[in-house]
């Protein structure tokens, strides 16, 4: 029950053993269906690497919606850079899932690819504007880079053909 008096979060700026599970851990898929793409032909390449945009574009909408709850806990109520960022970055993830659909996937994967650099470059940032926690200063930089490793690599077999 509330009495009406505003609540300070406190927060460590050390990245919690949680936050790197959940953190990392989504973006090994994408690496992993880069390599095996690389690594395969036919069929199994075309699939792996509709598999691994799939898997990034849920991703990346679901981080969207980690924007739009943490605008929920700003003092003062949501910022507008909250609000575009999530919109931002839910349209680039739903655009990406829809170029997949539409069986293109050299657009699909420039368009994750704007939206993960996004997050490595617009989360620290937020981070210290206090619109995100202060861990995701040090998190996103060295996260979001693993995903783009991928989406690069699987960019470029695209391109080649």
């Amino acid at each position: 029950m509330s009495d009406g008096r505003t609540i300070t979060a406190h927060e460590p700026r050390t990245v919690p053993w949680l936050s790197v599970v959940f953190g990392y851990g989504p973006m090994l898929p994408i690496v992993g269906g880069a390599a095996l793409a690389w690594w395969f032909q036919g069929e199994t390449r075309e699939a792996l690497v509709t598999l691994t945009i799939l898997w990034a574009g849920a991703i990346l909408t679901f981080l969207s919606g980690v924007r739009r709850g943490l605008s929920f806990r700003t003092e003062g109520g949501p910022r507008l850079a909250q609000i575009v960022t999530m919109l931002g970055l839910f349209c680039l993830g739903f655009l990406a899932l829809v170029a997949a659909a539409l069986d293109d996937g050299s657009v699909a994967l420039a368009l994750l690819i704007l939206g993960y650099a996004a997050i490595a470059v617009l989360d620290p940032i937020a981070a210290k504007r206090g619109e995100a926690p202060l861990y995701f200063a040090r998190l996103r930089p060295f996260q979001m880079p693993i995903a783009l490793v991928g989406l690069c690599a699987l960019l470029t077999l695209t391109l080649r053909g």
